[in-house]
């Protein structure tokens, strides 16, 4: 299989997603584009929900199983936006569009890759490839829902914007919903309960409160209050104030323990965590597929930033072409030479351990 071909393809199956919207739990439409590219390269596959899916054609059930994975579902568009986002706009070398670089350009350059491998004989790995959906929302319709259906993953590389650098560590996250209590009564009489004062201190524990362990590769656990709410009118104090916590979890840590933490030692009158299944992520650098990276040149880091390997319990690297900076920013965009490097490094990386 000729890259060159296959990098051109890639290239257009892109800018048909960029102008086709696929915001996370309606991308249908991305899902039957993503078809077409299997059935143009004759390549069985199949669908569920809105993940798309597809085996090597060698397959063998003796052997362990790699992953490759990315998103074809995006965010909605900020209201900054100068171009249009559903059009695929060239210019100066860059695609312009919603989703090209969180995770067009990664999901385009996996599919060219795995089409590469795909008639291959005698691989150390039999590959699985999936188009994924609901990433961007964490739905249960995504890469989740499929970990019982693809066959059991041995390890992956999940797509996802990280100038091609090796990302060997994720953070994970949990959203904790907490309230803060007082005594409700009328604005005009005296209150030395008020919940929205009483929240200061709450909200300066939360701002100079510190996580004891520190990862090497993903520094400390980051805890950011993002919501408040409380009151309804302007002559009533209420009994309580909401707050919504962003806690972004090292690997050190497991979010079970950060929820025990927090109800143990924050102010909050309640502290509720929404969920506690999107952990922190880790391949060991020893690890084959991150040996085979460093051989090309290529460098590891700790990523803040939360994807699909959540949910894996395998080793996971995450990998992928265009710069995670871009992504949900306005008037998005990847450069067509990071996609063109991007599958040429995918490859390299591939032919070393398959």
């Amino acid at each position: 299989m000729r890259i060159e071909k296959l990098t051109i393809d890639a290239i257009a199956l892109l800018k048909n997603l960029i102008e086709t919207p696929s915001f996370s739990s309606e991308e249908q439409n991305t899902a039957l584009l993503i078809e077409s590219w299997f059935q143009e390269y004759k390549i069985a596959y199949q669908r569920t929900h809105n993940n798309v899916w597809a085996v090597n054609k060698y397959f063998d059930e003796s052997k362990p199983t790699f992953l490759l994975n990315s998103h074809h579902d995006t965010v909605q568009p900020n209201k900054a936006y100068t171009k249009d986002p559903f059009k695929a706009i060239v210019e100066n070398g860059k695609l312009y569009g919603l989703g090209s670089n969180d995770a067009g350009g990664c999901l385009v350059s996996l599919l060219a890759t795995f089409t590469y491998f795909y008639h291959h004989k005698n691989l150390k790995y039999n590959l699985v490839v999936v188009a994924s959906a609901e990433e961007e929302s964490s739905g249960k319709n995504g890469l989740n829902s499929m970990l019982s259906i693809i066959p059991e993953v041995a390890v992956a590389i999940v797509g996802e914007p990280t100038l091609m650098q090796l990302a060997i560590a994720e953070k994970g996250l949990v959203v904790f919903d907490a309230k803060v209590s007082g005594t409700p009564s009328h604005a005009a009489h005296l209150n030395d309960d008020n919940a929205i004062y009483n929240t200061i201190d709450v909200l300066q524990w939360f701002e100079s409160f510190q996580f004891k362990k520190t990862s090497k590769s993903l520094g400390d656990v980051k805890m950011t209050v993002t919501q408040m709410n409380a009151g309804k009118q302007h002559n009533a104090i209420p009994a309580e104030v909401e707050l919504v916590i962003d806690v972004r979890v090292n690997d050190l840590y497991s979010n079970q323990k950060i929820a025990e933490i927090l109800e143990k030692e924050s102010p909050c009158t309640t502290i509720t965590p929404r969920s506690l299944r999107l952990n922190s992520s880790c391949i060991p650098v020893e690890h084959e597929l991150v040996k085979a990276g460093i051989a090309l040149g290529r460098k590891t880091y700790g990523s803040p930033t939360l994807s699909d390997q959540s949910v894996l319990d395998c080793p996971s690297l995450k990998l992928g072409p265009g710069d995670s900076t871009r992504s949900h920013t306005a008037d998005e965009f990847i450069y067509l030479q990071e996609i063109e490097q991007g599958i040429e490094l995918y490859i390299k990386i591939l032919e070393q351990i398959l």
